[in-house]
């Protein structure tokens, strides 16, 4: 009869493990007849075999150990165990594996890791000589007989726990996971962190959970699984069925063998100290929170796979990783580069010289430089380049062979005239957030700026057809050049949760060919959004999704009724809208009522929210608004502040005497200063002190904040963006279960289609016609506005004027060489503007492109593309891009928002593949003419609203009987003499009560609602303020 039960489980698992592929010794267990076998006994109030540990430190370290038994004599043992249980206690267990004790002048360590090259023969003798330790049935207490199914050890150290269920005899992993809870209480001396055990698994025949430290009910464990169709493809939760055993068996293996577990403990395993704010008895204090950090699968996956193939095919390969918002990103990118900084190939030779982590924001990602910091390093490996530091700091850095560089992508422009022209120099470069800006200068810089010149040049010669000593890198051709293409010295590790079809075609790998013979590129690796969604690791954003269509009317005040460009006029009229102080107003009423009701009550009573505004200006209109709400319903909004992130000043014409608004002046910390810092920033809004903020292109992407609830969207996303802003609110937390998003912009399918190539495998099939640039070449050409001559002389006179030598004329003549072109620019019809501008525009695009994937040796071509650089600039925008003023014309009749969809947008159709390049021909400008009051009835017709006719009738009643008023005068010179802020709070609402009192005495029937609808009452009062102020200042 075939036998089902737990044990037989266990025994499985046990015999792999002390089998020479599993690497382990038999401590306690059973041997292939079913009979308990016990070789050695650990003492179980210590927690620990120590004669497994005297037996390693003997054999590996003789004349140390000959040393301490001399000074010790008998008692040797005991005091060993006591100098290990304090440098336990005082510095941690993980540290005591990978450093070792300290004991009257004896070093002593209790294992040793894997050498990175084989040049040390003792080195690699001492690792081999670790004792690893299989147990079955371990008993970790003597106040109890409990025992845990089976536990590893290294070298006599218990340091890995796993409780294993069995679902053929009615049991699972939640079985076990409820056992942990339950039975194993964290006050056990064996399960304090970083004592003993670094982790805790529980397991069954098809799923395996971990947690590194155990809280009784509120210990937290999380899968790790391989994903639905295996690791690193695209899939959900779970595990894939394997046709040659369990489905878990990947966990001992590979994750739990030999080598891969002393290989967690030396390189991933991380013990981390993070500071946080605890509230007690309504005081706030900094507390310090320890934690372990253990890798879930696919980050230990991705750097195996990683590191593997780095191995093999050495450097001057690329590496795209998508990975999910929320996935660990910066764990793993930390990880992977510790690893890269310290390879060797089979040779026993370092393959980089240095690691250059980058990210495309201006300021260093204080998260991701935060991380790369929290693992233990050596003083000196690491450098920052932030914003304290300038290029010349990076430049330095990459000279001296810092071996882990982080910094900003932007920095490479400014650094690489500082740097030395590299020769036998290998990089390995790891980009955040891969799929913004690298086609731009910064990459094209940092590219050219780590190439090995000696290759390069001998590289360039071959292709030119000439010596190695005639290639001129004083020529700006040839020294641009040889920094196109590909690079040998240099390997890209890409991430990205949202990549681009270049993105793709840059970093992806070779995965397949289609019909036509095209290449197909996919990542090298992926975690999927399914799958994290599906693991909880994150949580999904479209679960609770609100639409609100907004309804306004405008109409035509002025007797001018001009022509204007259609599309342009209606994107003014929409703005006027969007910017209206009744519009911010209504929104910030439904957006205050949902976080009062709703969002400061989750995680809780710890959640937040973000406002998205589609503008600077609108992000300061509604951080006024929301501050404005707070304190007109302070007894409401206790606890509640609001913060604001955007870039460079704004100044609102509603503001007249204030000075320009920036985000440092409006954001101030607990003790009253300006918060100017990424870092500060991210802390004060963390902190119980802040719980809303605005934001305008600024924190919707690389921002984690796990206590994000709830997002109000008031800005139209497409595709990267819309995934990239929306995930803000996808980070979990201890009591965080859900998401809330409430959307004045966009529809349910406009997210849907956003998010639909990003929730799996993102491919691309095909590869972008290199030639292309010539064709968008010939397009300009066919509008004669330059010729070969005037290109010839712009690029002599840019060499002569290079760096110091640039004389004080030189920037007014070379604005001039470009006249005569821009004449005959303006000569063109509209139509031909637009199309040629166009055409100069995806020149440059294709060429910076084109160069990062081949070197294109065409001096002309390289001399245009100079040349349309700086004529892109100068060329007068079209007429579709002119300001059109119709402020005075137009006033906003009424405005509403109605709910249109609510509940979870699905994901359930195939996700679409991208394809590279796209049609040469031009956009077409939308230069359709109408009246403005045509465009109005149109803008209205899309933006149709509910206002009764009734309503109508008062919002109009009030506006005259003001304007016939005799005090109409007086509040003329109060508009023109204070702020917004000071009109419509202070000076218009007595008013405003006065009018309408009179408007109700007259005509009872018609006003009443004013006075049954304190809210109606309120709206009215605001919008006819905002609108008031707004006609008065203008007359």
């Amino acid at each position: 009869m075939m036998d089902k039960s737990e044990k037989r489980f266990e025994r499985d698992i046990e015999s792999f493990l002390i089998s020479p592929a599993g690497g382990y010794t038999q401590f306690c267990g059973q041997d292939v007849d079913g009979n308990w076998v016990h070789t050695r006994q650990h003492d179980i109030a210590k927690c620990i075999y120590m004669d497994v540990l005297c037996e390693f430190i003997a054999k590996t370290q003789p004349k140390e150990w000959a040393k301490y038994t001399k000074y010790y004599g008998a008692s040797a043992t005991d005091k060993l165990y006591h100098r290990l249980e304090t440098t336990i206690s005082n510095q941690g267990l993980l540290y005591v594996l990978r450093n070792g004790i300290e004991d009257m002048g004896c070093k002593l360590k209790v294992c040793f890791f894997k050498p990175e090259s084989n040049l040390n023969p003792l080195a690699t003798e001492r690792y081999e000589a670790n004792i690893l330790g299989c147990t079955r049935q371990f008993r970790y207490s003597t106040a109890n007989t409990n025992t845990i199914d089976m536990v590893l050890s290294v070298n006599g150290i218990p340091v890995v726990a796993l409780e294993l269920k069995n679902q053929l005899t009615g049991q699972d992993y939640i079985c076990a996971i409820n056992q942990y809870k339950s039975d194993r209480s964290s006050k056990e001396f064996a399960f304090r962190l970083n004592h003993r055990f670094l982790v805790y698994f529980a397991v069954d025949l098809y799923e395996a959970w971990m947690t590194t430290q155990l809280a009784d009910g509120k210990t937290r464990f999380l899968p790790f699984n391989q994903g639905s169709n295996g690791a690193g493809v695209t899939g959900g939760a779970g595990n894939p069925q394997n046709p040659n055993g369990y489905a878990t068996s990947y966990l001992w293996e590979e994750v739990l063998q030999r080598d891969s577990l002393l290989d967690l403990i030396h390189r991933f395993i991380s013990f981390v100290k993070e500071k946080e704010e605890v509230i007690k008895n309504g005081v706030s204090k900094t507390a310090t929170k320890e934690k372990m950090i253990f890798p879930r699968y696919h980050q230990y996956d991705v750097v195996r796979k990683i590191m593997a193939d780095v191995k093999h095919n050495g450097v001057g390969q690329n590496y795209l990783i998508q990975h999910s918002a929320g996935s660990g990103k910066s764990n793993s990118i930390a990880w992977i580069a510790y690893r890269l900084a310290s390879v060797h190939d089979a040779d026993n030779n370092g393959l980089f010289d240095s690691v250059i982590v980058v990210t495309n924001r201006v300021v260093l990602d204080s998260q991701l430089q935060d991380t790369i910091n929290s693992f233990e390093h050596q003083v000196g490996l690491v450098e920052a380049i932030d914003d304290k530091k300038n290029s010349r700091s990076l430049a330095e850095a990459i000279n001296d062979k810092k071996r882990i560089i982080i910094c900003t992508i932007q920095k490479f422009l400014f650094a690489k005239k500082d740097m030395e022209k590299f020769r036998g120099r290998k990089f390995a470069i790891i980009i955040d957030e891969a799929h913004q800006g690298q086609n731009g200068e910064s990459a094209k810089a940092l590219r050219r700026s780590l190439i090995d010149i000696g290759v390069a040049i001998k590289e360039y010669a071959e292709e030119a057809g000439i010596d190695e000593e005639e290639v001129d890198l004083t020529d700006e051709y040839i020294n641009a050049v040889i920094g196109q293409g590909r690079h040998d010295n240099q390997s890209f590790f890409a991430f990205t949760a949202t990549p681009k079809g270049q993105t793709l075609e840059s970093f992806g790998t070779m995965v397949g060919i289609t019909p036509e013979g095209e290449p197909i590129k996919a990542p090298f690796h992926v975690y999927s959004m399914r799958q994290a969604i599906e693991e909880g690791y994150i949580l999904d954003v479209l679960a609770n999704y609100t639409t609100i269509k907004e309804a306004f009317k405008l109409i035509r005040v002025s007797e001018d009724n001009p022509e204007l460009i259609e599309g342009q006029a209606s994107r003014a009229l929409f703005n006027y809208y969007k910017q209206h102080g009744y519009t911010i107003a209504q929104k910030t009423e439904m957006i205050m009522a949902n976080f009062l009701d709703n969002c400061r009550y989750q995680i809780g009573g710890k959640g937040k929210a973000m406002v998205v505004a589609d503008s600077r200006t609108n992000a300061v209109r509604y951080y006024l608004a929301i501050k404005k709400y707070i304190a007109d319903h302070a007894e409401q909004c206790v606890g509640c502040d609001v913060m604001i992130a955007f870039s460079g000043e704004v100044t609102l014409d509603d503001y007249p005497s204030e000075k320009p608004f920036t985000e440092a002046t409006m954001n101030l910390d607990e003790n009253g200063k300006y918060i100017t810092t990424d870092k500060k920033f991210r802390k004060a809004f963390h902190s119980s002190q802040y719980n809303i903020l605005v934001v305008a292109n600024k924190y919707q992407t690389g921002f984690d904040e796990p206590l994000l609830h709830t997002m109000y969207v008031d800005k139209k996303l497409r595709d990267v963006t819309a995934v990239q802003t929306l995930s803000r609110l996808n980070r979990t937390a201890p009591g965080k279960n859900s998401t809330f998003v409430l959307d004045f912009e966009n529809t349910e399918e406009d997210i849907k289609d956003a998010f639909l190539p990003y929730y799996e495998t993102t491919t691309l099939e095909g590869s972008t016609d290199l030639n292309r640039v010539y064709d968008f070449r010939n397009k300009i050409r066919d509008f004669m506005l330059y010729n070969f001559e005037d290109v010839e002389v712009f690029n002599k006179f840019m060499a002569t004027q290079a760096g110091k030598e640039q004389d004080a004329a030189a920037l007014g003549r070379l604005s001039g060489m470009f006249r005569p072109v821009i004449a005959r620019y303006m000569d063109l019809n509209e139509d031909d503007r637009y199309t040629v501008r166009d055409y100069v525009r995806k020149f440059n695009k294709a060429y910076a492109f084109v160069t990062q994937l081949v070197r294109l040796h065409d001096r002309d071509l390289f001399n245009e593309y100079q040349y349309t650089l700086h004529l892109v600039r100068l060329l007068p925008r079209s007429g579709g891009d002119e300001f059109v003023d119709i402020e005075d014309k137009i006033k906003l009749e009424y405005a509403s928002l109605t709910e249109t969809f609510r509940g979870a947008i699905v994901l359930d159709e195939k996700p679409p593949v991208f394809v590279p390049g796209g049609s040469t021909a031009p956009k077409v400008p939308n230069k359709k003419k109408d009246t403005l009051q045509s465009i109005i009835d149109k803008v209205n017709e899309r933006f149709s609203g509910n206002f009764t006719d009734a309503d109508r009738v008062i919002i109009e009643g009030i506006y005259q009987m003001f304007m016939k008023d005799a005090d109409v005068k007086k509040f003329r010179n109060y508009a023109k003499d204070n702020s917004t802020e000071m009109f419509v709070q202070s000076l218009f609402p007595d008013k405003f009560r006065d009018i309408v009192t009179q408007c109700f005495l007259n005509n009872n029937d018609s006003f009443a609602k004013l006075f049954n609808d304190p809210d109606f009452y309120q709206k009215v009062q605001e919008a006819m303020a905002q609108e008031l102020y707004r006609a008065l200042r203008k007359e």
